[in-house]
């Protein structure tokens, strides 16, 4: 992207293998639209700051992301044409987070999971990133109930109420991880009836935030006891404050938000002086990068892409066949996703094809 809603095509230099080393061929890409479309938009808040890594701060006034973006993404699917690693062999494929690229050099750092047999390999583009996305939002919420002593992912889920907010990939993921581990009832807000669809064929109750608050529906259908009613917990997955504060509302009191939203702007809309601090209620921010303090021995990226394939080949056919919205060949995404941009288009989970590429 030369700017932003330029979207186009680069030639990159493909490094040398090395040892250790594996060279791969591109077969499928995901597109990550809350992230991706912050870059075509110029939203994302990398272009006006940058994270200090030593001190965990953001510094104002100073991109770490500038245009042109030459490569975004991190849902890809590929074939392994020659490998200097003994655990990968020429011609299994494997998922990776390397942006759309038609090929890649993996180096023995980065992370690399073979796609089992059992999970077709459009669902492959989950099992890198996006689906230990949404394993580490349940593991957080396992953590929030038993610490350091997490037996298994359903910890935090298992016979509870539990709201979804927001309907989109990670939240409807996150709903089937919840339904899968034993959430006593899992429920699904959005203002979207094309994405409670998809909610509502994989087992979730849904609620119409045109027509029902989202706490409103919580409150009224689970009530614990006097003066306690609300869902147990809630996984947050819209990036807006406004649905923040929505989930906050939707809160049992000393419940807890678990939050896997990416926020791009300020947050007028968050009252905190209201159900949070009245109710003792809990955000704990759940992100790909950091799983629960304590965990991370037992519960590192292998073993979050491990829960994610054992979702897929339980509930693959129903994901594939209601979450995966659009395959389309490679070159035509730069029309798709500006057209996504502009509003002109809407989908869930778009998949770039690179099948016809020498």
């Amino acid at each position: 992207m030369a700017a932003p809603g330029e979207l186009g095509f680069f030639d990159l230099d493909v490094p040398p293998l090395a040892a250790g080393g594996v060279a791969v061929r591109t077969v499928y890409s995901g597109l990550s639209t809350g992230t991706e479309l912050g870059y075509v938009k110029g939203t994302d808040p990398a272009f006006t700051s940058r994270r200090d890594p030593a001190l965990g701060v953001f510094v104002p006034g100073e991109g770490s992301r500038a245009f042109p973006v030459q490569v975004m993404g991190y849902m890809e699917v590929a074939q392994v044409v020659e490998s200097r690693r003994a655990d990968l062999r020429e011609g299994s494929l494997v998922a990776a987070a390397y942006g759309h690229r038609s090929c890649h050099v993996l180096a023995p750092a980065d992370f690399v999971f073979p796609v089992p047999d059992d999970v077709d390999p459009v669902l492959g583009i989950y099992l890198a990133q996006m689906g230990p996305i949404c394993v580490n939002g349940l593991l957080h919420a396992a953590a929030e109930f038993e610490g350091v002593n997490v037996g298994s992912l359903g910890d935090g889920v298992r016979g509870r109420r539990v709201l979804v907010t927001g309907a989109g990939v990670v939240g409807l993921l996150t709903a089937l991880l919840a339904i899968h581990h034993g959430a006593a009832e899992v429920a699904v807000s959005d203002p979207d009836p094309g994405r409670l669809a998809v909610a509502a064929a994989f087992g979730a109750q849904t609620v119409d935030e045109r027509t029902t608050p989202a706490w409103r529906w919580c409150k009224e259908r689970w009530s614990h006891g006097p003066s306690d009613s609300g869902a147990d917990l809630v996984f947050q997955c819209r990036g807006r404050p406004a649905v923040l504060h929505e989930a906050l509302r939707s809160l049992r009191p000393q419940g807890t938000v678990i939050d896997l939203a990416f926020y791009q702007g300020g947050a007028p809309e968050l009252r905190l002086g209201e159900e949070f601090h009245h109710n003792g209620l809990t955000i704990r921010c759940a992100q790909i990068a950091r799983v629960p303090r304590g965990l991370a021995e037992t519960w590192d990226r292998h073993r979050l892409a491990i829960e994610t394939a054992r979702l897929l080949a339980v509930r693959g056919d129903a994901v594939r066949e209601h979450l995966v919205t659009d395959v389309i060949a490679i070159e035509e995404g730069p029309a798709f996703v500006s057209a996504l941009a502009r509003r002109e288009r809407s989908a869930l989970q778009v998949v770039f094809s690179y099948a016809d590429r020498p």
